[in-house]
Protein backbone atom coordinates (compact mmCIF):
# COMPACT_ATOMS: atom_id res chain seq x y z
CA UNK A 1 0.00 0.00 0.00
CA UNK A 2 1.40 3.55 -0.84
CA UNK A 3 1.41 6.12 1.88
CA UNK A 4 -0.80 8.53 1.77
CA UNK A 5 1.64 11.60 1.83
CA UNK A 6 2.51 9.83 -1.83
CA UNK A 7 -0.48 10.80 -2.81
CA UNK A 8 0.19 14.15 -1.71
CA UNK A 9 3.04 14.46 -3.48
CA UNK A 10 1.67 13.12 -7.17
CA UNK A 11 -0.89 15.25 -6.87
CA UNK A 12 1.22 18.30 -6.37
CA UNK A 13 3.56 17.07 -8.85
CA UNK A 14 0.46 16.86 -11.00
CA UNK A 15 -0.47 20.33 -10.27
CA UNK A 16 2.94 21.79 -11.05
CA UNK A 17 3.35 20.17 -14.29
CA UNK A 18 -0.36 21.33 -15.14
CA UNK A 19 1.15 24.84 -14.48
CA UNK A 20 3.85 24.44 -16.37
CA UNK A 21 1.93 23.61 -19.29
CA UNK A 22 -0.39 26.20 -19.22
CA UNK A 23 2.20 28.81 -18.68
CA UNK A 24 4.29 27.23 -21.83
CA UNK A 25 1.24 27.28 -24.12
CA UNK A 26 0.18 30.67 -23.65
CA UNK A 27 3.82 31.71 -23.97
CA UNK A 28 4.05 29.97 -27.18
CA UNK A 29 0.92 31.16 -28.49
CA UNK A 30 2.17 34.84 -27.39
CA UNK A 31 5.35 34.37 -29.80
CA UNK A 32 3.32 32.65 -32.77
CA UNK A 33 5.21 29.02 -31.57
CA UNK A 34 1.59 27.55 -30.99
CA UNK A 35 -0.35 25.36 -34.30
CA UNK A 36 -3.76 24.48 -33.08
CA UNK A 37 -6.03 21.87 -34.87
CA UNK A 38 -5.48 18.49 -36.10
CA UNK A 39 -5.45 19.15 -39.77
CA UNK A 40 -2.89 22.29 -39.10
CA UNK A 41 -0.95 19.98 -36.68
CA UNK A 42 -1.06 17.17 -38.94
CA UNK A 43 0.21 19.33 -41.87
CA UNK A 44 3.30 21.30 -40.21
CA UNK A 45 4.36 17.49 -38.84
CA UNK A 46 4.32 16.45 -42.18
CA UNK A 47 6.43 19.53 -43.89
CA UNK A 48 8.35 20.16 -41.15
CA UNK A 49 9.01 17.61 -38.03
CA UNK A 50 12.09 18.69 -36.61
CA UNK A 51 10.58 22.31 -35.46
CA UNK A 52 8.34 20.68 -32.87
CA UNK A 53 9.43 20.43 -29.80
CA UNK A 54 5.64 18.91 -28.04
CA UNK A 55 2.92 17.72 -29.07
CA UNK A 56 -0.28 18.12 -27.02
CA UNK A 57 -3.38 16.05 -27.54
CA UNK A 58 -6.59 17.48 -25.41
CA UNK A 59 -9.57 15.63 -25.11
CA UNK A 60 -12.54 15.24 -22.17
CA UNK A 61 -14.46 12.80 -24.44
CA UNK A 62 -12.86 9.26 -24.96
CA UNK A 63 -16.24 7.73 -26.85
CA UNK A 64 -15.16 10.07 -29.63
CA UNK A 65 -13.48 7.65 -32.28
CA UNK A 66 -12.73 9.86 -34.86
CA UNK A 67 -11.20 11.75 -32.72
CA UNK A 68 -9.57 8.54 -30.88
CA UNK A 69 -8.39 7.30 -34.56
CA UNK A 70 -6.59 11.06 -35.36
CA UNK A 71 -5.12 10.62 -31.52
CA UNK A 72 -3.21 7.15 -32.52
CA UNK A 73 -2.23 8.55 -36.21
CA UNK A 74 -0.63 11.87 -34.48
CA UNK A 75 0.99 9.72 -31.26
CA UNK A 76 2.52 7.20 -33.90
CA UNK A 77 3.70 9.99 -35.93
CA UNK A 78 5.45 11.67 -32.94
CA UNK A 79 6.43 8.56 -31.28
CA UNK A 80 8.32 7.29 -34.71
CA UNK A 81 9.68 10.93 -35.15
CA UNK A 82 10.96 11.06 -31.26
CA UNK A 83 8.79 14.00 -30.54
CA UNK A 84 7.46 14.60 -27.00
CA UNK A 85 3.58 13.58 -26.43
CA UNK A 86 1.48 14.78 -23.67
CA UNK A 87 -2.33 14.01 -23.54
CA UNK A 88 -4.60 16.06 -21.46
CA UNK A 89 -8.03 16.59 -20.05
CA UNK A 90 -9.28 20.14 -19.62
CA UNK A 91 -10.54 21.28 -23.35
CA UNK A 92 -12.69 23.73 -20.71
CA UNK A 93 -9.34 25.17 -19.33
CA UNK A 94 -7.39 25.43 -22.69
CA UNK A 95 -9.95 27.26 -24.45
CA UNK A 96 -9.98 29.84 -21.12
CA UNK A 97 -6.57 30.00 -21.75
CA UNK A 98 -5.95 30.29 -25.05
CA UNK A 99 -8.54 32.91 -25.73
CA UNK A 100 -10.25 30.06 -27.71
CA UNK A 101 -12.66 32.10 -30.09
CA UNK A 102 -11.30 33.16 -33.19
CA UNK A 103 -11.86 36.70 -34.32
CA UNK A 104 -12.57 36.12 -37.93
CA UNK A 105 -15.52 33.23 -37.21
CA UNK A 106 -18.86 33.48 -35.75
CA UNK A 107 -18.02 34.36 -31.83
CA UNK A 108 -20.12 30.61 -30.34
CA UNK A 109 -17.80 28.50 -33.06
CA UNK A 110 -14.31 26.96 -30.96
CA UNK A 111 -11.20 26.28 -32.46
CA UNK A 112 -9.79 23.04 -32.65
CA UNK A 113 -7.58 22.41 -29.33
CA UNK A 114 -7.97 18.91 -29.14
CA UNK A 115 -4.28 19.26 -30.90
CA UNK A 116 -1.71 21.34 -30.43
CA UNK A 117 2.19 21.99 -31.62
CA UNK A 118 4.87 23.74 -29.23
CA UNK A 119 7.53 24.53 -31.87
CA UNK A 120 11.10 26.47 -31.19
CA UNK A 121 9.87 28.42 -27.89
CA UNK A 122 12.25 31.46 -27.90
CA UNK A 123 11.34 31.90 -23.84
CA UNK A 124 10.32 29.78 -21.11
CA UNK A 125 12.87 26.69 -21.59
CA UNK A 126 12.74 25.48 -18.14
CA UNK A 127 8.63 25.03 -18.72
CA UNK A 128 9.04 23.03 -21.24
CA UNK A 129 11.95 21.57 -19.53
CA UNK A 130 9.44 20.58 -16.74
CA UNK A 131 7.11 19.47 -18.76
CA UNK A 132 9.41 17.29 -20.56
CA UNK A 133 10.81 15.87 -17.44
CA UNK A 134 7.56 15.00 -16.40
CA UNK A 135 6.75 13.21 -19.77
CA UNK A 136 10.04 11.27 -19.20
CA UNK A 137 9.45 10.00 -16.01
CA UNK A 138 6.04 8.44 -17.17
CA UNK A 139 7.71 6.83 -20.05
CA UNK A 140 9.96 5.13 -17.72
CA UNK A 141 7.12 4.21 -15.67
CA UNK A 142 5.21 2.32 -18.52
CA UNK A 143 3.11 5.21 -19.61
CA UNK A 144 3.62 5.10 -22.90
CA UNK A 145 2.09 8.54 -23.37
CA UNK A 146 1.46 10.31 -20.02
CA UNK A 147 -1.55 12.13 -19.31
CA UNK A 148 -1.95 15.56 -17.42
CA UNK A 149 -5.57 16.61 -16.20
CA UNK A 150 -5.57 20.66 -15.96
CA UNK A 151 -7.85 22.44 -13.08
CA UNK A 152 -10.79 24.04 -13.72
CA UNK A 153 -10.51 27.91 -12.44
Amino acid sequence: MIPEESFASVENRMQSVGLALEELLVTAQKQDCLTVGIYESAKLLNADPDSVVLCVLAADDADDVALQIHFTLLQSFCCDSGLTILRVSGVQRLQQLLGAVDANRNQEEHRDLHCMLVTNPQADHCRLQEVGTYCQESRRLDQWVPELVLQER
